[in-house]
């Protein structure tokens, strides 16, 4: 196997006296589509939060196609190619949809933004929308949107924070197959949090599942669906 694109080695984030990452360690292939469960209180927004930049960890090594990230600020980091989304919507509810895309991906510093905004919207069903206020759109297109925002400016990792969150089950198989195909064709590793099990083990290569901010387990699907405690603790019936 090739070496990895994107590492985390013994991440360790405290809040005060509470450890709430201990020593989590992830490794992504380029073009991987990695699911990352747990339950509430897992640590699964706090991991996200050390990895893009938005916590500067206690201890640990991020490292992105081989370069170490750990302590540069959020928007150096985006300019190496990491990018996120977050579990509300971050769309400006009054701007035009092409407007704020174009900004997004100027500020990414793409090569020509206008082109960029309009190839990522047409990828994601949006284009027939570009002079409409985000405001104005259902909530599927805002995920879609805000999917939108994170992609531009050719990212290489994206790390998204609950993008089905509030949506449909066909919204959210829509938005599962945009983004399978974006991870593909664009060959972006994407790190996905997500509470609906039927997508993360539809459309991941991998899955890592944490446990009060640690690493209760990892690999494929089947064998994170098989594991006894994985299932016992966070899957029941749906397992």
């Amino acid at each position: 196997m090739s070496q990895p694109f994107f590492t985390v080695k013994d991440l360790v984030v405290d809040y005060g006296g509470v450890r709430a990452i201990g020593g989590v360690q992830l490794e992504l292939q380029k073009g991987e589509i990695r699911g990352l469960i747990g339950p509430n209180g897992a640590g699964k927004s706090t991991f996200i939060d050390a990895v893009t930049g938005r916590r500067i960890p206690t201890a640990g090594q991020v490292t992105l196609g081989g370069e170490d990230i750990t302590r540069l600020p959020v928007v150096a980091r985006r300019m190496r190619g990491l990018s996120r989304s977050f579990q509300r919507t971050s769309i400006f509810a009054e701007m035009p949809v092409l407007e704020q895309v174009f900004l997004a991906s100027h500020q990414a510093q793409a090569r020509d933004p206008e082109a960029d905004a309009l190839a990522i919207l047409d990828e994601l069903d949006l284009a027939q929308y570009v002079d409409w206020r985000a405001g104005e759109l259902g909530y599927g297109q805002q995920r879609r949107l805000d999917l939108a925002l994170a992609l531009v400016g050719s990212p290489s990792v994206l790390l998204l924070d609950e993008p089905m969150a509030g949506l449909t089950v066909t919204e959210s198989r829509e938005l599962a197959d945009h983004l399978t195909r974006l991870a593909r064709e664009r060959a972006v590793t994407v790190l996905l949090v997500e509470h609906d099990m039927e997508i993360v083990f539809g459309i991941s290569d991998a899955v890592t599942v944490l446990e009060l901010g640690r690493l209760l387990a990892e690999g494929t699907p089947d064998q994170v669906r098989a594991n006894p405690k994985v299932r016992e603790a966070y899957l029941g019936s749906a397992a």
